[in-house]
């Protein structure tokens, strides 16, 4: 029957090693619906996916399917009670053929041998409910991330599904492709089939959704039906923040006033057009000496890709990046390094520290990769700079020889500055620099944003909090939905003016 619970998530709570991940969260999906769960990061989205598809067994709560309840131990489990997942990352194997790929772990077959004709005939069948005509013979990995993408969801549904959890389906496709998927996904809803969507892309949830339910640093925040929630209200909800003052008018602690020297001046690092499929289009960005740009926007809106993009992890496909106003080709980030930039990743743990290497170790890295290896650093040079940066930025360790792993994130963040500090960069690239530190070190990691712009870098600080942006920034670009969303300067940078562009509504 439409619009019948299906599934009933009740005071759901799952903790890893004192980390609460959710708390005491209640969900509910209905047959014949499709149902958005949205939230920023760490809202708590992955760990309830992953709980209600038995990877992840709970502390407490309960999960009923169809009024019965379940406990999934695996997704085996959640399979054969009717839950069927399709995750961003296609995970079939590309090697094998479409109808291999359907029939996978449940081949017809009698004496050890398979009735490939069975199997053929039954792929066919497979993708028909879904109205896609394909070879089921081709090899999966020659198929467009799309046709893979409706692979996918044939063998969910071939599996019995009840409930199908789409896990960020349409981050690797096109409009076109978006549109393709929506048909079946509307298809499938007529059929009765209960439908999660997991997604960034507020414009997809309007067109698709019939109700929202937010997380929020592993709370739930509220169910809303979509017609009745406007966009930058759910915005505010995603952020943890309403919006009670859409003029514009300036908070008490504004962002600095711009430089009007450094606003004349010509840009250190200037990217136009910048885009890469997929990842983030039609960039314009100016970052100056002495002044702090922010680089604002949900979750998956293009603010790391395009910090990728700056620093040479991934390669433009369109537009040019010109520093001193000479059009540069960033092969690497050896190449950004060597053309002054450096770059804090927002993943401190996978992509910044070296943990089982020491202060002194993780201090000197960027510099030495920059000389290369003909021109190493003496003894003497290394504990010369990590005396004067961990000085300089206080960064709280017993010595310059303690692994980094024993340090705090927030003096973990502060050796990671140091790192490209001691490169001398002219511009610097920080990726959610305060993400997952106390709020002491919130405070001094900001107090060093200020004393570098007054040092007269360029840096572009890259935020999900929207106060944060409002504190340290002169200029803001928003980014939503992968493309541009509007630029903000001085006094009009408020949280109300930040949200409003991250809703569509500036």
């Amino acid at each position: 029957m439409a619009n019948a619970p299906l599934l009933q998530l009740r005071g759901l709570t799952k903790r890893f090693l004192g980390v609460t991940a959710l708390s005491a969260v209640d969900f509910t999906a209905r047959a014949g619906e499709i149902h958005a769960l949205l939230g920023e990061n760490g809202a708590g989205k992955s760990t309830l996916i992953k709980v209600l598809t038995g990877i992840h067994v709970p502390d407490c709560g309960s999960i009923a399917l169809s009024g019965q309840p379940i406990a999934p131990r695996s997704p085996k489990d959640a399979e054969a009670a009717g839950i069927s997942t399709v995750y961003q990352e296609v995970n079939l194997i590309r090697a094998l053929s479409v109808a291999e790929n359907i029939a996978l772990g449940r081949q017809p077959g009698r004496f050890g041998f398979l009735n490939w004709r069975a199997i053929r005939r039954h792929a066919r069948e497979a993708l028909a409910r879904l109205e896609i005509e394909c070879d089921v013979d081709a090899e999966l990995g020659s198929l467009s991330i799309a046709l893979q993408q409706m692979v996918a969801i044939a063998r969910a549904l071939d599996l019995r599904a009840r409930l199908l959890v789409l896990d960020e389906p349409t981050a690797s496709l096109d409009q076109k492709e978006v549109a393709e998927l929506f048909k079946v996904m509307r298809r499938l809803r007529g059929e009765g089939l209960g439908i999660i969507f997991v997604t960034h892309f507020l414009d997809q949830v309007y067109a698709v959704c019939e109700r929202i339910t937010v997380l929020r640093n592993g709370q739930l925040v509220g169910e809303y039906p979509t017609a009745e929630l406007p966009k930058l209200a759910l915005v505010g909800k995603m952020l943890g923040r309403e919006v009670a003052d859409e003029s514009g008018r300036a908070p008490a602690q504004s962002a600095p006033a711009t430089n009007p020297a450094a606003g004349a001046a010509p840009p250190v690092l200037e990217a136009r057009g910048l885009g890469r499929r997929h990842a983030v289009e039609g960039v314009d960005l100016a970052l100056r000496r002495g002044e702090v740009t922010g680089l604002a926007g949900l979750l998956g809106s293009g603010r790391t890709e395009t910090a990728r993009l700056l620093f040479g992890v991934d390669r433009a496909e369109s537009g040019e990046i010109r520093i001193h106003d000479r059009v540069v080709r960033l092969g690497s980030p050896r190449d950004a390094a060597q053309l002054g930039l450096g770059f804090c990743s927002e993943d401190r743990k996978s992509e910044g520290i070296l943990p089982n290497l020491s202060v002194r170790e993780n201090l000197i890295f960027a510099l030495q990769a920059k000389r290369g290896a003909w021109h190493t650093l003496s003894r003497a040079e290394q504990t010369e700079l990590c005396d004067r940066y961990i000085a300089a930025l206080r960064i709280k360790t017993a010595d310059a020889e303690t692994p980094i792993k024993n340090l705090s994130g927030g003096n973990q963040q502060k050796v990671l500055l140091a790192r490209w500090l001691a490169t001398q960069p002219e511009v610097i690239i920080l990726d959610e620099p305060t993400r997952g530190i106390d709020v002491g070190a919130k405070a001094e990691i900001e107090q060093l944003i200020a004393r570098l712009r007054a040092d007269g870098l360029a840096v572009l600080l890259i935020s999900s909090e929207v106060e944060e942006i409002v504190r340290n920034c002169s200029h803001v670009l928003v980014l939503r939905e992968r493309r541009p969303a509007g630029k903000i300067a001085g006094d009009e940078i408020t949280p109300a003016r930040l949200m409003q562009a991250m809703a569509g509504n500036a």
